[in-house]
Order: structure tokens, then C-alpha cells, then sequence
């Protein structure tokens, strides 16, 4: 029978651990079709690992590997490795999946074609600040347009959520490049599209990430997208998408006006008009998902969340191209810290 294989990695995940591996064990196929899971655990000192060693003795679907780099694109090469299936899946373990997540997966690779495919990044809309987040994630100028942010759309893309291939591309790739920290799935698929292969994006394809629930972990996690993308860009000499130098441009100028502006105070004035317009912006953006008068506080969060998205991405660029050319590619501490 036609084996699909579901691979992830992950690292101290005690309290999420059980409802994902209950959630992607249960998931529906199409008749014929059996399912393993590939799980690799990234050095866990919090239980995780023993849960998970739990799980495997009970259910023979799923198998878990050691990870001791912790690094994402390892994990996901050493599940990779272990995976038997013709097609492979990626999933996340903070993220909740629709019951047929992977058959739809499978629908749209016989489908199209297409050499990576899989469902719109959508935000889980909660409550508080967890809230705010998710909406600030997926509105228009909060991604920056992202076509993988549109829930409604179905077509090619430059880079989309998690993913599935069928087994051959992805070793014909050679894997998940594992000197990138982040941004692993962003290279993969920049080399399919510059392989003339597709990237296709299907909106029957559902699921809900649960994003950072707080401000702080936010702008940690958007720092460390923005300083990965320069070695991206780096090595493919060109960037998937202009809007990946937008952030970097926007807090490269400012700082420019704000140090001309220590010779030529209106140089000062212009870089505090630039960050005036920049909040006006994402409190107009802000009032598009939440409304100011009925949820007033809502909506300042998901504006705070869109400037410290911006603002993040933005400075962790910079330092990747100042460590890049000044400091022989060292990383700060916060590019390098390993979180999910």
C-alpha cells in the first residue's frame, strides 16, 4: 500500500506534544493510503523526549529520531532519513491540522504537479495578545502582502507553510540546507522555483498555527527571520520576493536620517517623521481587522504587533549583513538561540 510519511521536529514540547501526535495519527487519508510519523527531537531536557519514547512503544506508526543540534533543518534531514513514504509531509507542533490536512496534501500533488504544495499560513485568532499577534500576522501590511497569507487563494507561490513533495524531489534537493538556522523552507523552495519546478499553494488545504503570545517573543522570533534571510539572499544572489529587503531598507534609512541628523537636525526631524508615518500606517492597517471603536485595545495590539514585526525583521537583517561583511559572518546570540 502507498505510504505517506509525516516528519517534524521539535524540542521541549512537553505541554503541546500529546494533541499534535493525536492530531496528525488521526489524520484521513484516501483508501489504500497508510501513514507514518517521523518525529526528531532536538535534545529536549523537558520531558518531551520521554513522551514521545512513550508514544512510539504504544503506536507502531511512529518513530522518533535524535536531533542533538536541536537546529531545525537538521531535524527535519534526520527525519527524512528514517521516512519510508513516496510522499512526505511537514508538520508542526504548533500547529492544529483539519482532519484530511494530508490527504488534501496529496490531492494537490496529483493534482498540479507541482514539486512542493500546501495550505495558506493562517494565524489561530485568540484571545489577548496571542490574539492581536494572529491578527497582526496575517493582515495585508503585516506580512507585507504575502500571497501565502491569503486564505482564499489557490496558485503558485514563491514560498509556502510547511509543505509536502513526493519523496524523490525532495532528495534530488539534497534536503534542507542545515547552515541556515531559519528560512530553511524559504532556500528549498527558492531552488525549486529556480529549478524551474512550482510551488503551489491550495486553500482546501487547512490549518491554524498558533503564533508567540507575547510582544517580546514576537520581535525575537521576526529578528531572527530577518537576520537568516540575508544569508538566504546571500547565497542565491537574489532575494524570492522584494518585499523580504522592505523591513531592512526601511530601518537601514531611518538609522541613515537619524545619525546625518547628529550634523543637520532636519535629518533628525525626517527619521521621527518616518517612524510617526510608519505607526499611523499600522494603525490604519490595524482598523481593517479590528475595529478601533468596538475593540479599542485590540486594536492597538495588533498595531504594536505590526511595528514590532517591521521593526524586528528590519534590525535583524542589518546585523546580518553587518556580520556578513564586517564581523567574517559571526551571529549575535539572539540569531543563534534556539527557539521553535
Amino acid at each position: 500500500m502507498p505510504l505517506v510519511s509525516l516528519i517534524t521536529p521539535c524540542r521541549n514540547e512537553a505541554a503541546f506534544v500529546d494533541a499534535f501526535l493525536d492530531a496528525a495519527l488521526a489524520q484521513r487519508l484516501a483508501p489504500g493510503w497508510t501513514l507514518e510519523l517521523v518525529v526528531a527531537d532536538g535534545a529536549s531536557d523537558d520531558g518531551t523526549g520521554e513522551r514521545l519514547a512513550e508514544r512510539a512503544a504504544a503506536d507502531a506508526r511512529l518513530t522518533v529520531v535524535d536531533n542533538p543540534a536541536g537546529a531545525t533543518a537538521v531535524g527535519l534531514n534526520r527525519a527524512l532519513d528514517r521516512a519510508r513514504g513516496e510522499c512526505i509531509v511537514r508538520l508542526d507542533v504548533h500547529t492544529s491540522y483539519a482532519v484530511d490536512y494530508v490527504q488534501q496534501c496529496l490531492l494537490a500533488l496529483a493534482r498540479t504537479g507541482a514539486a512542493n504544495v500546501g495550505g495558506p499560513w493562517r494565524a489561530e485568532v485568540g484571545d489577548g495578545r496571542a490574539g492581536a499577534i494572529a491578527l497582526a500576522w496575517g493582515s495585508r501590511f503585516g506580512s507585507g502582502a504575502a500571497a501565502s497569507r491569503r486564505l482564499d487563494y489557490t496558485g503558485p507561490v514563491d514560498t509556502v507553510y510547511l509543505g509536502a513533495w513526493r519523496r524523490e524531489t525532495l532528495l534530488s534537493l539534497g534536503g534542507f540546507d542545515e547552515k541556515l538556522l531559519r528560512t530553511e523552507d524559504d532556500d528549498l523552495n527558492l531552488r525549486i522555483v529556480r529549478g524551474g519546478g512550482t510551488v503551489w499553494q491550495d486553500a482546501a488545504i487547512r490549518s491554524w498555527y498558533r503564533p508567540r503570545d507575547s510582544f517580546s517573543a514576537l520581535a525575537g522570533q521576526m529578528y531572527q527571520y530577518g537576520y537568516w534571510k540575508w544569508p538566504l539572499i546571500r547565497k542565491h544572489r537574489l532575494p524570492a520576493s522584494p518585499r523580504h529587503l522592505m523591513p531592512g531598507l526601511f530601518v537601514g534609512g531611518l538609522a541613515l536620517l537619524a545619525l546625518l541628523g547628529l550634523w543637520r537636525p532636519a535629518f533628525a526631524l525626517a527619521a521621527l517623521a518616518g517612524v510617526a508615518l510608519h505607526a499611523l500606517a499600522a494603525l490604519v492597517a490595524a482598523a481593517t481587522v479590528a475595529r478601533p471603536w468596538g475593540r479599542p485595545w485590540v486594536w492597538l495590539g495588533v498595531a504594536w504587533a505590526t511595528v514590532c514585526m517591521h521593526w524586528a525583521y528590519g534590525t535583524g537583517f542589518l546585523h546580518a549583513v553587518v556580520d556578513q561583511t564586517l564581523r567574517r559572518g559571526r551571529a549575535g546570540r539572539a540569531a543563534t538561540r534556539l527557539t521553535r
